[in-house]
């Protein structure tokens, strides 16, 4: 058909259709790209999920397509979009009790390590302390008969807090060990005392006190030593409380042997010194650990310190009652009485090793002979001795069994025990 030109008119009627059509293509994109903006939107959740730690899918959007051959329809759980919890902890502001807690725990660990080490250390503030004692006596004139039995009681509080009635049982069970203690104790102990003080040639003074250290109890310290070795405490302090006890007939017997004079001793005195000293501290901290052990747990890292303390206290106060004449006795007298210690540490030890006992309590008897009452032996021959210069051999040996005693227990305490032993 031929095509001839539209009059001008036909556009006008023409022109609003399609302007129309124009406006509906217009809308039409428009609703297409709303919803692709919704699709993708809905789209990105799970991947803001997955890269931001403020949001998280629980879970992520699932398709389903139900099949054919499927009996039920699987009901998937809904969709919920909820606030992670390393946001909350990002956003939120820590909690104020948590970080005293935290500092808290950060100082305890601290004061742990540095105990462990102080302790270790134990022969060298013996050391500084005798040292300072030599120096300047006067620096523990404070330290009086009062101070010193409260520095004895606090050892065995320290000590008596570790044990339970179930440990005294146990050994109980095997007397043999306390019964080989105690002949070295009294037996061993006294004869090398006065075969030293011989071979030294000692004057007839120094030689009664020479004596009178071998032949006294064993030392309360040597509980705080057996602690630090990881022997076998229970034991040691029986051990203690055996010739403690046992100091009462012995000590003058043996001088008698030896002396030939009897030395004096006040047996309702060294009983009630026995109780008030030795066993009621231990029952106190038995106690505190039998019906508070929520308070002993937390008190009980403090137990090596104050048992450390209480000793280094105890040695000082003793060295500086006689210190002129330890400083002149030279050491003429300080060998013998450090021999005295040292030869009874690993004869304690190796005795009872080759006649069957276990490595802790070869570990225990050891220390407990080695570790004599000096301070003990220092009272009796202050009270006792009539020559000044008897009284000078217990002071020696306050030091000397302090620092032997320590040594050993330092030295075992890193070397491990079987489990069999």
């Amino acid at each position: 058909r031929e095509r001839s030109p539209k009059p001008s008119h036909h556009f006008r009627f023409l022109r609003p259709t399609y302007t129309y059509k124009a406006v509906q293509l217009s809308r039409f994109t428009m609703k297409i790209n709303q919803r692709a903006l919704i699709l993708a939107a809905l789209a990105a959740i799970p991947m803001a999920g997955a890269f931001s730690p403020a949001l998280r899918v629980q879970p992520a959007i699932q398709t389903y397509t139900p099949s054919p051959f499927a009996s039920k329809p699987l009901n998937f759980p809904k969709s919920k979009l909820v606030m992670s919890s390393s946001a909350e902890s990002a956003e939120a502001p820590e909690d104020p009790k948590k970080e005293e807690v935290s500092l808290g725990k950060k100082i305890f660990d601290t004061y742990v390590k540095v105990a462990d080490v102080a302790t270790t250390l134990f022969p060298l503030w013996t050391v500084i302390c005798s040292g300072i004692a030599l120096k300047s006596p006067s620096s523990f004139a404070w330290f009086t008969t009062e101070y010193f039995t409260a520095g004895l009681a606090a050892l065995m509080l320290s000590m008596g807090i570790t044990l339970t009635p179930q440990d005294f049982i146990d050994v109980a069970k095997e007397p043999v060990a306390i019964g080989m203690q105690f002949s070295l104790c009294y037996a061993m102990m006294p004869l090398l005392a006065f075969g030293l003080a011989k071979a030294f040639n000692l004057s007839p003074a120094l030689l009664a006190g020479m004596v009178l250290v071998g032949s006294i109890n064993g030392g309360q310290a040597s509980n705080l030593c057996t602690y630090i070795a990881r022997g076998n405490v229970a034991l040691s302090v029986l051990m203690t409380t055996a010739t403690t006890i046992g100091a009462i007939f012995m000590t003058p017997i043996l001088c008698k042997a030896f002396l030939g004079a009897v030395v004096p001793v006040d047996a309702a005195g060294i009983a009630m010194s026995t109780i008030q000293v030795v066993l009621a501290p231990i029952a106190i901290g038995m106690a505190t650990n039998k019906f508070f052990p929520g308070f002993v747990k937390k008190i009980l890292p403090f137990a090596p310190v104050v048992g450390v303390v209480s000793t280094c206290l105890l040695v000082a106060s003793a060295v500086a009652q006689v210190a002129e004449p330890i400083i002149s006795a030279g050491l003429s007298l300080q060998l013998p009485v450090l021999l005295l210690h040292l030869i009874g540490g690993l004869v304690g030890y190796f005795l009872p090793k080759l006649t069957g006992f276990s490595e802790v309590s070869s570990r225990t008897m050891a220390i407990e002979t080695s570790m004599k009452s000096s301070a003990f032996g220092f009272l009796l021959a202050k009270l006792h001795l009539g020559e000044y210069a008897a009284r000078v051999p217990s002071a020696v040996s306050v030091v000397w069994m302090a620092l032997t005693g320590s040594i050993l227990a330092v030295i075992w305490r890193y070397i491990p025990v079987k489990e069999d032993e």
